[in-house]
């Protein structure tokens, strides 16, 4: 397997065309094909599908484009590593939830492309389960959560701040009326969840399951703005970042009930692979990271095992 075999995957799989990867490789069209035909041989399965004219990516394809990536990006990192290039190049991928996405980050990524506009960065939504997998295996460089620790021997965890939790609910919800709300006045209540700010809701979860209250929670979102809509229009209530739902509770749009139980709060975890050579390019994003968060967090980060 060669680089120029995966680079020729690579640009075949961005443009789901044989042709059009011809053109931008200024390869002939049968370069291509005996290219891509020699990657399936090797590998032992089929990497597209060709349906006339057009080509969609495999299974096995999909996979392989994760792995081709990093190899690829990590070719065009290694002068900077071995030979201490002063522009930092490459790419990183970064599995981030979305309130952290969306809140705290923005100020993170502005830094770190002005002072090094020639790395790539990917975003993923960030889902606990398979997170540990994909830093284990390279996929993903580096990882977000929202939670309250994550127990792995093999990942460096770093937590940087605490992020507030509230829970809301409309200003019409009959709990928002209460001065105060313990977990056992859940009970019966609908409980709209997000999928993708990962662990935090856990939490939630663990104090009603410990108080043995019953929820309704047949409503799951991949989205924090849907949870929040869904709560605005008078179904139900939530628990979510405090940070994520500031602007709706000061235009009266969301209501913080008061929690009178253990006090709502995730940690912000960074976390990376033990046993990964840790890149120029992943320690400045890094590094970056921590000196932004410690501002906004007003809080010094601590590292600890997973």
């Amino acid at each position: 397997m060669e680089i120029r075999q995966l680079r020729t995957f690579q640009t075949v799989a961005k443009f789901l065309s044989f042709n059009r990867a011809a053109q931008e490789l200024h390869y002939a069209q049968s370069s291509i094909s005996a290219q891509i035909q020699g990657l399936e041989e090797e590998l032992g399965v089929q990497l597209f599908d060709r349906l006339g004219r057009r080509v969609l990516l495999t299974e096995a394809g999909m996979r392989l484009l994760q792995y081709a990536e990093k190899i690829l990006d990590l070719a065009e990192e290694t002068p900077t590593g071995v030979a201490g290039a002063r522009e930092l190049r490459g790419s990183l991928t970064v599995k981030v939830p979305e309130t952290l996405s969306v809140h705290r980050l923005p100020p993170v990524i502005a830094r770190f492309r002005s002072m090094y506009p020639k790395v790539r960065l990917r975003f993923v939504s960030c889902t606990h389960d398979g997170l540990q997998k994909d830093l284990r295996k390279g996929i993903t460089d580096l990882a977000f959560l929202l939670a309250e620790s994550i127990r792995a021997s093999d990942l460096e965890v770093e937590a940087l701040g605490i992020e507030p939790l509230v829970l809301v609910a409309h200003p019409g919800h009959p709990l928002a009326a209460r001065k105060e709300i313990r977990a056992r006045d859940l009970e019966g209540e609908t409980i709209p969840l997000s999928t993708v700010d990962c662990s935090y809701r856990k939490g939630l979860e663990l104090v009603l399951g410990e108080e043995k209250v019953r929820y309704e929670a047949a409503l799951e979102y991949n989205s924090v703005e849907a949870v929040k809509r869904c709560v605005m229009s008078g179904v139900g209530v939530t628990v979510l970042p405090e940070i994520s739902v500031a602007e709706e509770v000061s235009r009266g749009l969301l209501k913080v009930l008061p929690w009178a139980d253990e006090g709502l709060e995730a940690a912000a975890l960074m976390i990376w692979y033990k046993e990964r050579w840790v890149s120029p390019t992943l320690a400045a994003f890094m590094e970056v990271t921590r000196e932004v968060l410690r501002e906004a967090y007003g809080w010094a980060p601590r590292s600890f095992d997973g």
